[in-house]
């Protein structure tokens, strides 16, 4: 183990610019004592209203976000004119679920009149409403009335006032379906966009490079986003904003370890959360006025060398990675002066900071794979696409929890995205004409599904070959409306919906 000690300084204090007294030596140390968490998982609460797929989506998007999108969007529809033809509840969740399904095919790209067309789309869309439909809800979609914003006062004052009913509605949802596991991280998500926003910002890191930035609080362990916030602009001065975020997004969390970068990790940030009784391990920006100069000074330190810091309540790490660089993490949570004898002699600390870190961008991952979200230059759109596609990835996470054995072995995302969107469209297919006969064998089986419930919904077609063309090998899942028999392209024929009656 080599660990610096500070040669000639082992019995001195280290005072910092802030006036933070250190010691480098644990001595007088204080152990760390976790405080147990009571349950962790999916809440009671949550688990009692979970009975099928559907209700773990419908948990973070309710009845009650879905009647403020139907009420702004016809409001927005009859001020446009035109002939506007009313949403309702079942149009509005099947234009959800389109939206899912068109993230399922990853087709944000794709041109949406692709996603009707008989020969490049899929049947579901056309089964299920319009193109024309489709556009025109996308272009009227509203979550609030602009033109009473001066009268709530929200014009200047909140720069998410086109959101902000449906961002609150959602945001309390969160933490009232899952208590999180031992370790939590707070991290920045960026959602691309590209249009005009006062509050757009560039991130070179991250993959989108321009959009909207939100702060997220996830589990460790599933990616769980727990609590989110929006950035809306700079902070009034004086006041920390990192330390505000952290300290908000932790609201009503207990006997957990926070993990941060070095945008929010400060030393009263640690202090304030050990009196909530969370503990805080996070990298910390070089030029922070609480750190001893002691840790700063590279001069003499060997390579995989550590020197550590002291108070009462928090420990200091300096870690020399390689020549010329240096590591600085702070934690409440360990108090002893532990390095790794393995893995590049690491300190225990950030041994523990990197099993945490990168959790919100795993999150990313995994949404950008199958997002919802449609190319668009309205921002408050482009927000409501990740407010989908953190539902439904929460959604898996609540319906893995209280069904375990859910398709074991398959990608779970995808099928649960698929079967979300089949779910949400099928009320609306079951009402719809249909318009090619695809399409009027799955508005037949949505019929059948809704007048048996949901236990009756059918099972996918098994592939089989085509009785017209018997000496090819290729299989087929479409079938004939009348006789029931497989059938391939070539022998499926066309005809208008007045001919089918």
């Amino acid at each position: 183990m080599e660990v610096d000690g500070g040669e000639g300084e082992s019995c001195h204090a280290w005072l910092s610019r802030s006036g933070v007294t250190w010691s480098p030596t644990e001595e007088e140390t204080l152990r760390y004592k976790a405080t147990g968490i009571s349950h962790s998982g999916v809440t009671h609460y949550a688990a009692s209203r979970i009975t099928d797929l559907e209700d773990s989506f419908s948990f973070f998007i309710t009845e009650e976000i879905i009647d403020i999108i139907v009420q702004q969007t016809n409001r927005k529809g009859e001020r446009k004119g035109g002939g506007w033809k009313e949403v309702d509840r079942v149009e509005l969740r099947a234009y959800l679920g389109l939206l899912l399904l068109a993230g399922v095919h990853r087709s944000r790209g794709e041109a949406t009149s692709s996603l009707w067309d008989e020969n490049t789309g899929r049947p579901i869309f056309r089964a299920t409403m319009s193109l024309k439909r489709f556009i025109n809800l996308s272009c009227m979609i509203r979550f609030d009335d602009r033109l009473t914003r001066q009268a709530r006062r929200l014009e200047e004052t909140d720069k998410l006032a086109p959101l902000r009913d449906v961002w609150d509605q959602w945001v309390v949802r969160l933490p009232l379906a899952f208590n999180p596991r031992e370790n939590v991280c707070v991290d920045t998500q960026l959602v691309g966009f590209q249009g005009r926003c006062s509050f757009k910002q560039h991130i070179p890191s991250k993959p989108a490079k321009y959009g909207l930035k939100l702060w997220a609080l996830c589990d460790v362990s599933t990616s769980y986003v727990w609590g989110m916030q929006p950035y809306l602009g700079k902070p009034t001065p004086g006041r920390q904003q990192g330390k505000r975020v952290v300290l908000e997004l932790t609201e009503g969390l207990s006997g957990h370890t926070v993990s941060t970068d070095d945008f929010f990790t400060s030393y009263d940030l640690g202090m304030e959360l050990l009196e909530r009784k969370l503990a805080l391990v996070g990298t910390v920006q070089q030029n922070r006025p609480e750190l001893p100069p002691q840790l700063l000074d590279l001069k003499g330190r060997q390579v995989l060398s550590s020197l550590f810091a002291f108070t009462p309540k928090m420990t200091a790490v300096s870690y020399v990675p390689k020549r010329g660089g240096n590591m600085l993490l702070l934690s409440t949570k360990h108090r002893e002066a532990k390095v790794s004898q393995e893995q590049n002699k690491m300190p225990q600390i950030i041994l523990d900071y990197n099993c945490c870190k990168g959790v919100v961008d795993n999150l990313d991952k995994l949404v950008e794979m199958y997002s919802c979200r449609r190319m668009t230059r309205r921002w408050p759109m482009a927000l409501f696409g990740n407010i989908l596609d953190v539902s439904a990835y929460n959604a898996l996470v609540l319906w893995l929890e209280v069904k375990p054995d859910w398709n074991q072995g398959k990608n779970l995302r995808r099928l649960f995205l698929q079967e979300l969107g089949s779910c949400l469209v099928r009320p609306a297919m079951a009402r719809h004409l249909p318009l090619t006969p695809s399409a009027a064998v799955m508005v037949e089986a949505a019929q059948r599904a809704a007048d048996q419930g949901p236990a009756g919904a059918e099972e996918p077609r098994a592939k089989r070959k085509c009785h017209l063309c018997r000496g090819k090998r290729s299989l087929f899942s479409r079938s004939c409306s009348k006789c029931g028999q497989a059938v391939c392209k070539e022998h499926t024929v066309s005809i208008c919906s007045a001919c089918m009656n």
